[in-house]
């Protein structure tokens, strides 16, 4: 094992001092929670200088930024459809000339050939230079079946909140006296032309103790905003309320949807005049998509039906009509999927529903056609043990755009019609020489004997044990699935190939608390119950130990947002088993998370703090609480942003002072901008995997037996 190393020397206060906190007043580094702070923002350029000193010096670093640069800004990258407006396909696309973007347009029949013949619509770049602004690009909104008239979503520095201004696609310009919100996590939808569904930051009393909007309004064009009339509210301990539309043939369904917890959603039909009626959904249900009339969701506890009990991640449908004439419509199954299987993606095109399934973690895509005996499924011709994302799908004809993958085959965009066969449209390059290496597909048993899938990459010839990173999130029904290696991991730029291509073994987990199979693998980690995804994580880790793929103290955690709760906890709970631990826009205090920025409203994931009966359990886990003193924790690398909005900077700054004060090894590197995102252009993003794959070589990259 390489020497250790600290980054500076230890805070003011002694190590000793540091007790194991359980209020507030515990807690000496609180002051580095003040976002913006003159005396945390020191702090945090002296990391960042110690941590850039040490690993820019890697002979390694250098030639990784560079073909990170290379990889992420290479023009021959898959435009992607960001929307199909009836003929017409928008894109944004980023590379070296244009790193935050540029917002364009073509026909969908240009873009069918490979060929597209594009016109920029917004230089985000340019408009960000002109307005002297640090603009990053945040989607548009545009008002179907038209597509005329956009709303367009710009963030300061990558924030979540944003400003929201009009756009005509037709002119090419922003629409002098149009609708415009200032900086704000908003929540905005066309109602009509004229009319905006809106919640947003109007000062006391208008969001939610989440920082969300709590109130829903509808704004007539050419009024003041004071004017618009409320027609929904949530309560303060909400997470949100919403209003949005959606499209079904020549109908536009409207809908507002409070969201009591981040699990659970009350859904309602807006009339024409604003009224609202209740959707008979279960509030546990996901909201999916409406077709030929009917709402469509993902139910997540069990429901009686007309066709008997439907199970947890079955598709069901209730009329709108039923809904709207005042009658208790009979839901009905759509889809079931296998004991195996979990839906993953939903879509709907003009006649037919879209459905992406995870199959033991493999992607499938299914089409389902409705018909008066009942909806009949087809599994659709791609390429097998694959990663599949529906891209989009057509307003008009049936045709779903489809990305393939796979951790060592490049992606390629396939448009899949109803009739006929999937064509490949567009294909990424090789960026490596897949045949040196190999992937394979294992289950480890858990504490409580679950088999737990996870993919591993080496290099073909390697034999007995090698320095192994393992990524996984495990959280908020997030599935990981298996991508191309130059993405791998998530946010981590092509790390994960980096990584391989110098000898060494990637892992991606599938742990409990995702969507992997459904509703029971991410209630299986739910509060009381997260122990599990740690013990399945460490499971994985155990099973390659085993196996003679690799050894203690050369295993790097990894995971980001809720993947920081995990690696955190994995990382006190087995310190002789990892060696290093990447903890991106992490969640650590858990003490305190629901007191910074959006963390209340993931109290249904992890549990009220607050709360003695809920904070008993947590604080068995919590990463801050939970640190050592020991020597011989395992070095950790915590990379994040001061403008994220979402997951407080606090987080991993705290821990970073800790290690400091205990005289441990860590790294640090916190971006001024890129919000949760982290990095707000491929230069920054290039200079984090650089970063990080000199921190496994001086962590982990040596002495392996």
């Amino acid at each position: 094992m390489v020497a250790r190393w600290a980054l500076a020397a230890a805070l003011a206060f002694a190590p000793t001092a540091i007790a194991a906190q359980d209020t507030d007043a515990d807690d000496p580094y609180i002051w580095l929670e003040e976002i913006q702070g003159e005396r945390a923002l020191a702090k945090v350029d002296q990391w960042n200088a110690d941590t850039e000193a040490v690993l820019t010096d890697q002979p390694e670093y250098p030639l990784a930024k560079a073909w990170a640069k290379q990889i992420l800004d290479d023009t021959r990258q898959i435009a992607l459809p960001d929307a199909i407006q009836g003929d017409m396909v928008t894109n944004l696309w980023r590379d070296a000339d244009n790193p935050r973007g540029l917002w364009r347009i073509a026909s969908l029949e240009s873009y069918m050939t490979g060929a597209p013949e594009w016109r920029v619509l917004i230089d985000v770049d340019k408009l960000g230079e002109d307005e002297g602004q640090s603009w990053v690009w945040h989607g548009a909104n545009c008002l179907a079946p038209e597509y005329a008239r956009c709303l367009i979503a710009l963030s300061p520095g990558g924030t979540d909140a944003d400003v929201v201004r009009e756009f005509d696609v037709t002119t090419g310009r922003f629409v002098d006296g149009g609708f415009t919100l200032p900086e704000a996590k908003s929540n905005v939808a066309w109602f009509d032309e004229d009319t905006l569904f809106v919640g947003t930051d109007e000062g006391d009393g208008s969001l939610t103790d989440s920082g969300y909007p709590r109130l829903v309004k509808l704004w007539d064009r050419g009024t003041d905003f004071s004017a618009a009339r409320q027609i929904a509210e949530g309560e303060q301990a909400d997470i949100s309320a919403s209003g949005f539309s959606v499209l079904d043939g020549d109908t536009r369904w409207r809908f507002v949807n409070r969201s009591p917890s981040f699990w659970t959603n009350q859904i309602s039909l807006v009339k024409e005049d604003g009224s609202t009626v209740p959707l008979p959904l279960p509030e546990d249900a996901e909201f999916e998509a409406v077709l030929n009339g009917l709402v469509i969701a993902k139910l997540n506890s069990a429901l009686e039906t007309t066709g008997g009990t439907e199970e947890p991640g079955a598709l069901v449908a209730w009329s709108l009509q039923s809904v709207l004439d005042g009658s208790d419509p009979a839901p009905f199954a759509v889809f079931r999927p296998s004991d195996t299987q979990a839906i993953e993606e939903v879509a709907a095109s003009e006649t037919k529903l879209w459905v992406k399934v995870l199959d033991d973690v493999s992607g499938k895509l299914i089409e389902l056609s409705p018909g008066q005996s009942g909806w009949t499924a087809r599994d659709m011709e791609l390429p097998a043990n694959s990663t599949v994302q529906i891209a989009e799908t057509s307003g008009t004809g049936d045709t779903a755009f489809v990305k393939v993958e796979s951790m060592l085959t490049p992606p390629t965009l396939y448009a899949v019609p109803s009739e006929g066969e999937a064509v490949a449209i567009a294909s990424e390059p090789a960026q490596f020489d897949a045949s040196k290496f190999t992937v394979e597909q294992k289950f480890a048993t858990s504490k409580d004997g679950t088999k737990v899938p996870y993919y591993l990459v080496r290099p073909k010839d390697a034999q007995g044990p090698l320095p192994t990173l393992i990524h996984a999130y495990g959280g908020f029904r997030a599935a990981q699935t298996p991508k191309y290696l130059t993405a791998e991991p998530y946010r981590s730029g092509p790390l994960g190939l980096f990584w391989v291509e110098s000898g060494n073994a990637y892992v991606l987990a599938n742990i409990r608390g995702g969507g992997e199979y459904g509703p029971r693998w991410h209630e299986d980690a739910l509060r009381e119950k997260r122990q599990n995804s740690f013990d399945d994580f460490h499971a994985v880790a155990d099973d390659l130990v085993a196996s003679r793929l690799t050894t203690p103290g050369h295993i790097a955690a990894s995971g980001r947002s809720n993947g920081g709760v995990l690696v955190g906890a994995v990382a006190n709970q087995r310190p002789d088993l990892y060696g290093a631990i990447i903890s991106g826009s992490p969640l650590i205090d858990m003490r305190r998370y629901n007191k910074l920025l959006a963390g209340a409203s993931w109290m249904a994931e992890y549990g009220n703090p607050d709360v003695p009966e809920d904070w008993a359990f947590m604080k068995e886990w919590s990463p801050y609480q939970n640190m050592s003193d020991g020597p011989d924790v395992p070095a950790a690398f915590y990379y994040l942003s001061t403008l994220d909005d979402r997951v407080h900077p606090g987080h991993a700054r705290k821990a970073a002072a800790k290690h400091e004060a205990y005289g441990q090894t860590f790294y640090y590197h916190e971006y001024r901008e890129g919000g949760h995102s982290v990095g707000s252009d491929h230069e920054e993003d290039a200079k984090r995997a650089a970063l990080l794959l000199s921190y496994l070589n001086r962590e982990i990259g040596k002495d392996v037996d």
